[in-house]
Parts: structure tokens; sequence; C-alpha cells
């Protein structure tokens, strides 16, 4: 065997030895490969970035037209909201009415946030609200306060939630008038825009006297400033985007 017939059998154990080392590596370190960013499966299926881990550019300030310059920051591939920063709610540039969304967060302990869709700027920032909480310290007692639950309408059930400063994932369905809300794998609320279950719960909420609360609409999808400190990362859309 020539001296360049041994080199190449060594180069290829060598390759080999690394190939199957990498079919061992722990989930974890290629999940970390994949923070957002997209998949090829979910390139696939129609799936655009929120957040990308340094850019802001799919935001901006609710009523502004430029991104908040203070209260909130890109913090390691997180977009974070300050502990008593001001900055405002931040909305997506797009609106949307059908459309699966999923996130990555965490919450400081005593930590209040949220995640609201159908926004429309010109009645506020009233939205339908996929609750942020550190359940263990900030919890008002009522269901429909507690995380992933529909804010003040309807209570999320069976949740499993990571404490204080863990990331939990959260997903967000809206197809047709059919709502599901999903914390880490599980889905623990659904409901239906505009049933007579949905009306008369928004009716007994604070919601009561909103125009159209609690039907099918179209809008913005908005983090919120409740003065406390929360992260988001891997914030990405399947969506038919509203007119």
């Amino acid at each position: 065997m020539t001296a360049i017939s041994r080199f190449r059998l060594k180069q290829a154990a060598w390759l080999a030895a690394i190939v199957s080392l990498g079919s061992i590596l722990p989930a974890s370190t290629n999940a970390a490969n994949s923070i957002n960013e997209l998949t090829p499966s979910e390139k696939k299926e129609g799936w655009s970035l929120l957040f990308d881990g340094q850019s802001t550019d799919a935001w901006r300030g609710f009523g502004k037209e430029d991104f908040p310059q203070q209260g909130w920051v890109v913090e390691d591939g997180w977009l974070k909201h300050l502990n008593d920063a001001g900055g405002g709610d931040i909305i997506t540039k797009r609106q949307f009415a059908d459309f699966e969304l999923k996130f990555e967060w965490r919450a400081a302990k005593g930590a209040n946030s949220g995640v609201k869709y159908f926004i429309k700027e010109d009645r506020g920032k009233i939205g339908h609200e996929y609750q942020l909480l550190d359940d263990a310290s900030s919890h008002s007692g009522r269901p429909e306060g507690q995380t992933a639950a529909f804010y003040d309408v309807f209570p999320s059930k069976g949740i499993d939630l990571k404490p204080a400063g863990q990331v939990n994932s959260s997903r967000i369905l809206v197809q047709g008038d059919h709502v599901e809300h999903w914390l880490n794998g599980e889905k623990v609320l659904a409901y239906t825009l505009g049933s007579p279950k949905t009306l008369q719960a928004v009716k007994d909420s604070k919601f009561d006297d909103v125009a159209g609360f609690g039907t099918k609409d179209k809008g913005h999808i908005l983090l919120q400033d409740h003065g406390d400190a929360v992260w988001f990362r891997n914030i990405k859309i399947r969506a038919q985007e509203a007119p």
C-alpha cells in the first residue's frame, strides 16, 4: 500500500468518526442551532420569522411608526422588555386574520405580561390576550388570569408552567372561528369566536362594552409592556396576512 493510500484510509476513518460523533450529540446541542431560525420543514410549510435574534424590523411601537428607543432591547438572542423601563407595547407591522403563532418566553419573578392578537389601533390596546405570568408570585387567584388563559374571558386548564426564569414555549392558533392556546406542547384552551358561550363569557368580563369583542377579527399581534422584565425569542408565524 502506498503512502497516499494509507493517508486516504486514515482520512476516511477520521471523517467517519466525526459523523458518528455528530449522530450521538445531545438533542439540546442540535436544537441550539435552530434558535431564532426556521428549520427546512418550517420553510416548506410557510412559516416566517417575526424576530431573528437581532433585528426588530417586524415590530413598531403601538400608535407609532418606529420601534421604541427605550424599554425594549435585543439581548443574547432575546427580545427583552426591561423592568420599569417604559417603552410601551409593541405590535407587528403586519396584520393577520388566520394564523399560527409560536414563541418561547420567560418571565422574571413576579412578572406579568401578555401576547395579544386582533389588535386594532383605533380601539386602543384591546385584544384577545394570551396571558403570560409568573403564576407562583403574581397570579390573582382567578382562573381567567393565569398563564395561557384568554385573559379575563376563559381559563386555561391543565397547564404545566415552568418557574420564573425558565423557558416556556407557547402557541396560538386561529383558524376560521376556532382558536387554541397551547403551553409547553399541551393544548390548554380552545374556544369558538362568536359562539353563544364566548359572547356570554365576554359579557361577564371587563370587555363587555367593546364592540365586536369575541368575534372573528383581524389585526396586529402585540407584546405587552406591563412594566416587568420579560423575554421573547423564536417568534414564528404561519399566516394568511389580512388585507
